[in-house]
């Protein structure tokens, strides 16, 4: 896949997931900009992906849940590469173990609106710059197995995840006039969980491969969305969890 003279624009760009698939772009000559709201594991992020290939990268600090943040991140990008082409709504945080009934109302919100209000900001503003340029373009949306299933542990995490597998529908739905395609990747725990820099020793897995996902494997999954071979996919969901939606269907 070359992505030579491509625009990409990752968000939660600093760890992991995120990362993996600024690493693969650049390596396949894109100019990627990755965003994150830390900037040290941001700087980090960008070294790393810098030295992956023959494309480049820039690091942006931005609070995807704001509308005029978002804004001004799409204009840097503008400014230092010329436009905008992909775009990965990557950045997402969580709830855990609190009970429904416990549950603070600025928990719920801080989750909603950084993993699924996010998505609809940046496609919103990045979308503008794509259909402005009338050169098409491509979206892909991070979702998740939670988005699927019932999680007695992650309510509002739960909710966004079914929310981004949705509104990917109904943004391609919208977009496809523009020749903008939108699929979703739905991995299931790869590397460290959400929020943690870390993976906890021993966290379980279950899948019918019988390994843990990397998060090159779902970089993969992304770069293939992204790129001219899936010219003629859209609006669909790609699970990429080692058949761990297949294994909770033995249970």
């Amino acid at each position: 896949m070359n992505f030579e003279n491509k625009v990409a624009i990752i968000t939660g760009a600093g760890r992991n997931v995120g990362e993996a698939i600024s690493c693969a772009l650049v390596a396949e000559g894109a100019k990627v900009a990755l965003i994150d709201n830390n900037q040290e594991r941001l700087d980090r992020a960008v070294a790393k992906a810098s030295k992956a290939g023959s494309g480049s990268a820039i690091g942006i600090i931005c609070d995807v849940s704001s509308s005029e943040d978002v804004q001004k991140m799409v204009s840097e990008v503008v400014k230092a590469f010329g436009g905008v082409h992909m775009l990965v709504n990557n950045v997402a945080v969580t709830d855990r173990g609190v009970n429904v009934l416990d549950l603070a109302e600025q928990e719920w919100d801080r989750v909603l609106d950084i993993t699924l209000k996010s998505t609809f900001l940046c496609t919103k503003y990045a979308g503008r710059q794509m259909v402005a340029q009338n050169e098409g373009g491509a979206i892909v949306n991070i979702g998740s197995t939670s988005g699927f299933h019932a999680r007695g542990n992650a309510t509002a995490y739960s909710a966004a995840k079914a929310g981004v597998l949705h509104v990917t529908r109904s943004i391609a739905l919208q977009l496809g006039q523009f020749n903008i395609r939108v699929n979703s990747v739905s991995p299931n725990k790869v590397g460290s969980p959400v929020g943690m820099d870390e993976e906890p020793p021993g966290r379980p897995r279950k899948n019918v491969l019988g390994r843990g996902a990397v998060p090159e494997d779902i970089a993969n999954a992304v770069l293939f969305l992204l790129s001219d071979k899936a010219s003629f996919v859209t609006g669909i969901d790609v699970l990429v969890d080692g058949g761990a939606t297949v294994a909770m269907s033995m249970d």
